[in-house]
């Protein structure tokens, strides 16, 4: 059995280049790069070197097989502490928000509601803290906001992985809608339900698994 088993195992060239296909995946260069994508690139050029012939040596089906899970463990315990890598279309969606330019991020569009709010614009507040809180579900993961992208539309995706957010998410998505594009007048209560939701977010933990690609 386990004869017939080796001939399926890749030699030395076949494992280098699957090793090194599956750590040039675009998604791993897709943005300036995170710790996980250094990660990615230190495990190929690793995996490069220990597959490189050797004078004599040659590949053994046994080293073939703990090189690719070597890798497999090293990647997967790069995502527990990095998280996945930034997807390829983040450039692009964060280029828009609901329809509009806008590159802040989130932490700069959460101080710029705040100086709203202290000059009582609260319909400014209530728009920059819900662009907020759509720009933090980007950079967390979570779920993606890609040109076209309705803040009801966002409010609906992100009740899935927060489900007890639900009706708040809404509510807020509501907000925005109100003094964006119905001209109806914000208010502080108004501005206090978008900030309470978007903190409640910040500090709750998906109930799924983040979204790969947009709904």
């Amino acid at each position: 059995m386990i004869r017939a088993a080796i001939p399926l195992l890749p030699d030395g060239d076949e494992a280098r280049e699957w090793a090194e296909r599956e750590l040039a995946d675009p998604v791993y260069d897709a943005a300036q790069p995170t710790p996980l994508d250094r990660a990615a690139r230190a495990i190929a050029e690793f995996i490069g070197d220990l597959l490189s012939p050797r004078g004599d040596i040659e590949w053994s089906p046994v080293l073939a097989v703990a090189a690719v899970l070597l890798v497999a463990g090293l990647l997967v315990t790069a995502f527990l502490i990095w998280g996945r890598p930034r997807l390829a279309h983040r450039t692009e969606s964060s280029a828009l928000l609901f329809g509009e330019a806008e590159s802040r991020s989130a932490a700069q569009l959460r101080a710029a509601a705040e100086e709203s709010a202290r000059s009582g614009d609260w319909d400014g507040a209530i728009v920059a803290r819900f662009r907020a809180l759509a720009r933090s579900l980007e950079e967390r993961g979570i779920l993606e906001a890609p040109p076209g992208t309705t803040a009801q539309g966002l409010a609906a995706r992100a009740g899935r992985p927060f489900p007890d957010r639900a009706h708040e998410l809404q509510a807020a998505a509501r907000s925005f809608d109100d003094v964006r594009y119905l001209r109806r007048r914000g208010t502080a209560e108004v501005y206090s339900a978008v900030v309470a939701v978007d903190e409640a977010i910040a500090r709750s933990v998906p109930a799924h698994a983040p979204e790969v690609v947009p709904a």
